[in-house]
This record gives structure tokens, sequence and C-alpha cells, in this order.
């Protein structure tokens, strides 16, 4: 499967890469909006990994960006923004699933499985 992972903290993105490769995936990296919308301009993904608090075109725009496309890819919310407002604002915008930072690699996996698996 192939995925977008879109966070501009290196901390995050590397490691994310490293494992979702590891478990078989395809993956590219965005480190801010404006990269995150021209990746998905040139692809198709079958996942999303999106941050919130981006660098200059934000998470939100971006998912509202995604869920306009048909088809669009599912989106998982990864971000240390866990405040409720967040999460209803990014599952009202069409993400799939939302995950607060800090996260268990486990939890993660499962739940990228999860909706991969769903089609």
């Amino acid at each position: 499967m192939r995925i977008l992972v879109v966070d501009d903290e290196e901390s995050i993105l590397i490691p994310l890469e490293f494992l979702l490769r590891r478990a078989g995936h395809e993956v590219d990296l965005a480190r801010t909006g404006e990269e995150a919308l021209a990746w998905l301009g040139e692809g198709t993904f079958d996942l999303v990994v999106l941050d919130l608090m981006l660098p200059g075109v934000d998470g939100f725009a971006v998912l509202q960006r995604i869920k306009g496309q048909s088809p669009s890819p599912k989106v998982l919310v990864l971000t240390a923004r866990g405040r409720e407002a967040d999460r209803a604002k990014a599952l009202a915008l069409g993400a799939e699933a939302f995950m607060a930072k800090p996260f268990g690699t486990e939890a993660l996996l499962a739940e990228i499985r999860r909706l991969l698996e769903e089609g």
C-alpha cells in the first residue's frame, strides 16, 4: 500500500518512514502542507498520515483538499493537538481516524492496518 506521511518534525517523520517501510508499505514524505498537496496531485495514495500543525498550509486545509478529491485516500490525523475540538473538526472534515502524539507504534500500526483493510 502507498502511504503519504505529512509532518514537519524529523523526529516523527523519519522513524515513521522506517516503521511503515518495514511493515511493507511504499512511503512518501512531505514536510509542509504545500508538499503534501503537490504529492497528492502527482499520484494516488491509499492512506495519508497527517499532522495538523504544519508550516504554510495547515493540516485542516490539507484535509479539506484531500477529501475534495474523488476518490480520496483515507486519512489518519496524527497530531499533538489532542483537544476534543480538534478531533471533532478533523472527523467532520472527513478524517477516518485521529491519534494524539505521543503514540505507541503498535497502536499506530494496528490503526493503519484497520484503515487499509476497510478498503
